[in-house]
């Protein structure tokens, strides 16, 4: 009786002791314990996470994604986590972009899987730590069921609020994961395989306590195995409200804030504005939009805060009709492009535009202005200075 009491308190004093993990050495801790450096919140306001009793806690909204400031290729990562409500979703991605794929709040990478049990099991999924490519990536399952994902070999998961332990290997675009002390699931040939962690919102409250990581010798790996890095770019929507932005009108009620989609709805003869707040030098910018009706308009413009708008310099303007060689209709379209002097280059879903030209009746005080006519959406509102 003594020897259990003496194995139980080790476990709890000494987390990895109890999960079999006695190399400490080289491990780093991934949070500082007082604030989020080290983290950028990639399309997530500072409400969404937070440190409470030195646990960081995620309120799961809006949804979306905050991750490391540096890239990561060979490791070991260990954690601890629980859900504080039943049927909870979350998420830890590895070797992600620098910002989130087109049309989604997620990264291109490799998930994986922190569900709550009560989210529920099937064909599909488990609540005990799958891990699968998302949005572009790509992974070879080792017991998998036809598809891209990994399941695991023994449901280990402890339900709300219990906490659990993952202990995430990657090595040479090979994943594996540990839960509660036994390795249960796995991939291989994973790419990318050189990219940042992140960790994932998706409306379920969850804490994580104890992130440390310990970095593998590095492996050869090809360049287009390595994620996106850094250009800069934050976040100017914050999936909550229209806090930096203001209309035009301000009777002007066309414009919601739908979590990660900022949406519009009014007749596509109806065009209302939003302005950007902050004045804008030289910048780029990626905008994800959705025409959801046949004579949806979508314009991007850089006006004066009190400019009319017919007087604004386009920098894109769009039907679905008008571009449809380029603009999908009813689907997710990624708009990217820079504004240097009064130079504009801008790309469509990956493609260069022929309407490069030279901006016209630039203000000095130049903002940001998105116009719409008829219902669309847009998601994924990203800016950086150009020095």
């Amino acid at each position: 009786m003594n020897l259990l009491r003496t194995l139980i308190a080790t476990a709890l004093l000494f987390p990895s002791l109890a999960f079999g993990q006695d190399d400490n050495t080289d491990f780093v801790p991934l949070f500082n314990g007082h604030d989020f450096s080290g983290w950028i919140r990639t399309n997530t306001p500072e409400s969404t996470w937070s440190y409470q009793d030195g646990l960081i806690v995620c309120t799961g909204k809006p949804i979306g994604e905050i991750r490391t400031e540096k890239m990561y290729q060979n490791f070991i990562l260990e954690v601890e986590w629980r859900h504080m409500v039943p049927g909870g979703n979350a998420g830890i991605f590895l070797f992600a972009d620098d910002i989130t794929a087109r049309g989604v709040p997620f990264h291109r990478g490799i998930e994986v899987q922190v569900l709550e049990n009560a989210y529920g099991n099937a064909r599909s999924h488990t609540t005990h730590g799958d891990i699968f490519p998302i949005h572009g990536a790509k992974m070879v399952p080792i017991n998998g069921r036809g598809g891209d994902r990994a399941f695991p070999t023994e449901n280990r998961s402890n339900p709300s609020p219990e906490w659990n332990h993952y202990r995430i290997t990657a090595n040479n675009g090979e994943v594996t994961l540990a839960v509660n002390g036994k390795v249960v699931t796995q991939g291989q040939q994973c790419s990318p395989r050189k990219g940042y962690i992140c960790l994932e919102s998706e409306g379920g409250v969850v804490q994580y306590r104890n992130m440390r990581i310990k970095e593998l010798p590095e492996t050869p790996v090809p360049v287009e195995e390595i994620a996106i890095a850094n250009r800069g770019y934050e976040s100017i929507y914050s999936g909550l409200d229209l806090r930096g932005w203001r209309t035009r009108d301000t009777a002007n009620h066309t414009w919601h804030s739908r979590d990660w989609v900022l949406a519009h709805d009014s007749p596509a003869a109806d065009r209302n504005s939003l302005v950007y707040d902050t004045v804008l030098g030289d910048f780029g910018f990626v905008i994800d939009f959705k025409l959801n009706q046949s004579d949806s308009v979508f314009a991007l413009e850089l006006a004066s805060a009190e400019s009319a708008e017919d007087h604004a310099p386009i920098l894109f303007y769009t039907t679905a009709n008008q571009d449809e060689k380029l603009v999908i209709p009813g689907q997710w379209n990624r708009l990217e492009g820079e504004v240097i002097g009064s130079e504009l280059t801008i790309s469509l879903n990956g493609q260069a535009m022929e309407r490069q030209h030279t901006l016209k009746n630039l203000s000095a005080k130049r903002h940001l202005t998105v116009t719409a006519g008829g219902p669309i959406d847009l998601a994924n509102l990203y800016l950086r200075k150009i020095d």
